[in-house]
């Protein structure tokens, strides 16, 4: 029962939150009647204080949702989705929705609160369970608003304004949620107990042999058997949290092997929030919505369930990632940039939703082998830092593409040409990991010529690096 109950309202929470359908056609709400406003403006001057709004705010907010113990922050995310759409609806004017974005961007930093939370008031054992979830239930809440949103404007002829309407509301039920979830008494950093304590003591002080490594690429213990999942400090201050945090950062991406997965994660994931965000302006040029009937709503679903089928399929595929990886990335990344190519090239409708579709599928796919590449050599509080200073850096090279190539205060190219430069940057991807790979395997062979062959059995450590299949 102490497992079922914050569970179901963690469930409860993520559907609602993310049931929302309006959210498919938001470009062509603020471009059409009801907000009047221009496509230069959604695009170059209302968009971007998302990114903004997140970078500046993911931080502080990773920081605080620890020191509070995540319930308050779960609190002021429900609180942020209820005021965007309130302002969604009722508010008028760039100024009103460059606003709604900062609010937003609060809400999106706050996510991180609704994805530790459970880890402080469960049992590991239970992780796994929960973690998947947490995490299905987000996924399916966002394919059933698109999906409702897509069939009440072709079935019932419905306005955009009710989809944001029923967006209020659902976010509305979602609020209702957080406020019943018990309080945690412990969590990662700042608050944990005397056994956690002790432990992190052990660790420090163990020599223990190196896991996750990859022919010695990794030089630190990064997820000890002894170690705690826990804070170092009871009851530590401030300095205290951030001198740990960056000697875990110091440790962490000295693991070569890590620090490759985490260039991906950062590049891509930048590249995947630009061409997501702007996507609906894209396809407006198109297809305007004032002139035909769009499928944005039942591009979304498809994209999103297609993406979780991905997901879920990283487990069988039969791809040794630590021989392999690089490669793997190189090709996919090469298919993220032809997706984005046909998408701006062809300027079909069609086949701009086909190659949006095959472009997230990819990407989460891609984006699940990298959350558990990393995430195996990790204990909880490392898994927590490294994610988090991927997610940074990830938002972090996004905002500098906008500031550059979005924003009115930089070049503000329109959507056709930002597509061309999004195209180019999953091709530079593609080329660094092409490299990449092709220095490992020559980095391979140096060492098995320079090895001699009556020590193979002592470099030959076994490592807790997952098989074909998993």
């Amino acid at each position: 029962m102490s497992v079922l109950f914050p569970t179901l309202l963690l469930c409860v929470f993520g559907f609602f939150s993310n049931m929302r359908p309006s959210e498919p056609f938001l470009t062509a709400y603020l471009m059409g009647p009801d907000k009047n406003l221009t496509e230069t403006q959604v695009v170059n001057e209302i968009y971007p204080i998302w990114t903004y709004s997140y970078l500046v705010l993911l931080f502080p907010v990773f920081l605080a949702t620890d020191y509070l113990c995540y319930k308050p922050v779960l609190v002021l995310q429900a609180c942020s989705l209820v005021v965007t759409y309130i302002m969604l609806l009722k508010a008028q004017g760039m100024l009103s929705m460059q606003l709604l974005e900062f609010f937003f961007g609060l809400a999106t930093a706050s996510e991180v609160a609704y994805y530790s939370y459970i880890y402080s008031v469960v049992d590991p054992a239970h992780y796994q369970r929960v973690t998947g979830y947490c995490r299905s239930i987000t996924l399916f809440g966002s394919a059933a608003g698109s999906l409702i949103g897509q069939l009440l404007l072709s079935l019932a002829k419905a306005q955009l304004v009710h989809l944001v309407i029923i967006t209020l509301a659902s976010v509305a039920v979602a609020c209702i949620a957080p406020w019943f979830l018990p309080m945690p008494k412990r969590s990662l950093f700042f608050h944990k107990s005397q056994a956690g304590t002790e432990g992190e003591k052990e660790r420090r002080s163990s020599k223990g042999l190196i896991e996750k490594a990859d022919d010695s690429e990794c030089k630190m213990p990064l997820n000890p058997k002894n170690g705690s999942t826990t804070s170092r400090s009871s009851g530590g201050g401030l300095v205290e949290v951030l001198r740990m945090l960056f000697e875990d950062f110091l440790q962490c991406y000295r693991c070569r092997p890590l620090l490759a997965w985490s260039l991906w994660w950062a590049l891509a994931t930048c590249g995947y929030f630009q061409v997501v965000n702007y996507a609906q302006a894209l396809w407006e040029n198109v297809r305007p919505s004032h002139d035909y009937e769009i499928y944005n709503g039942y591009v979304e679903t498809l994209s999103t369930l297609l993406g979780a089928l991905a997901a879920l399929l990283v487990g069988w595929l039969p791809v040794q990632w630590s021989l392999w990886g690089e490669l793997t990335l190189c090709i996919l990344s090469l298919l993220m940039a032809v997706c984005v190519f046909v998408m701006v090239t062809l300027r079909d409708i069609w086949m701009c939703y086909g190659s949006y579709v095959l472009f997230r599928a990819t990407y989460m796919l891609l984006i699940t082998v990298a959350t558990y590449q990393i995430a195996a050599s990790l204990s909880m509080q490392r898994y927590a830092l490294v994610f988090g200073v991927n997610t940074f850096m990830a938002l972090l090279l996004q905002t500098l593409l906008t500031v550059v190539v979005v924003d009115s205060a930089g070049l503000g190219l329109d959507v056709f040409t930002q597509f061309y430069i999004y195209g180019g940057y999953f091709s530079v991807i593609s080329v660094v990991f092409l490299l990449a790979g092709f220095f490992k395997m020559a980095s391979r062979r140096r060492c098995e010529r320079d090895t001699p062959p009556d020590s193979t059995a002592e470099i030959t450590t076994p490592i807790t690096e997952p098989s074909s299949g998993s």
